[in-house]
């Protein structure tokens, strides 16, 4: 299964718009913008590393992901629920 969602990715430097996928083997963020560091172009987040997935609501939804190893990437959605139903698919099996 892959499914995509519009998102922006927030980071340091302000919003990225891109493209946030779930795949069965990691959640990955893709941005075709030059201007970015090379990690943020195309950011694998795989699944066994993912520990929390956690919403707040500024306006948008934002979700933030927290791997393994302390980091942590925040995502603004429009369609969270959607989003949230396929990652708990992708999750469980």
């Amino acid at each position: 299964m892959k499914k995509s969602f519009m998102c922006s990715l927030i980071c340091q430097n302000g919003i990225i718009g891109g493209g946030l996928w779930i795949e069965d083997h990691a959640v990955t963020y893709r941005t075709n913008k030059l201007t970015v560091d090379r990690k943020y172009r195309n950011l694998v987040m795989p699944l066994e590393e993912i520990y929390e997935l956690s919403w707040k609501r500024i306006i948008f939804p934002i979700a933030t992901i927290r791997l393994n190893g302390g980091e942590q990437y925040k995502f603004m959605m429009f369609n969270q629920k959607r989003f949230q139903k396929y990652y708990n698919e992708i999750k469980q099996s």
